[in-house]
């Protein structure tokens, strides 16, 4: 009977084990706001890129305003919702921001995400800078 009820009490937390790693962000995701296609992409060297529109502001290297730059990503796990912190530093002077940002997966390949303004991080998925994506290119392993 002591079995059955510890495997009883124990089961749950089996069944709802859905603890996110580094590794679910890495990908390219979609979103959509008016009508206009978005994208970011995380890749497993820690580096994410914004898209829109065709033009590409991220990644290891990129130029903005005849400027280089490069834009990283780190991510707190153990917060509620999970905080993702955007960098972005311009290689010639050292000139760093950050955009501090909060994302929650609905599923594997739906993640809720959410933008902080002027140095705040959001604390709900509501309003005008959060945006639902979707993954449209699954990394491949190597």
């Amino acid at each position: 009977m002591k079995k059955l009820l510890m495997l009883f009490l124990l089961a749950p937390m089996f069944a709802f084990n859905t603890l996110q790693t580094k590794n679910d962000f890495i990908g390219k995701w979609a979103g959509e706001e008016k009508d206009n296609i978005g994208f970011i992409t995380f890749d497993n060297e820690g580096y994410a890129a914004f898209e829109i529109q065709g033009q590409v502001m991220g990644g290891k290297e990129f130029e903005i305003n005849g400027e280089k730059g490069m834009m990283v990503y780190t991510i707190n796990l153990k917060a509620d919702p999970i905080e993702l912190d955007l960098t972005m530093t311009k290689l010639t002077s050292g000139e760093v921001k950050t955009m501090l940002c909060i994302a929650k997966f609905d599923d594997k390949n739906t993640m809720q995400f959410a933008m902080g303004l002027e140095n705040v991080r959001p604390t709900d998925f509501n309003g005008d800078t959060a945006i639902l994506l979707k993954r449209v290119i699954v990394p491949t392993k190597n």
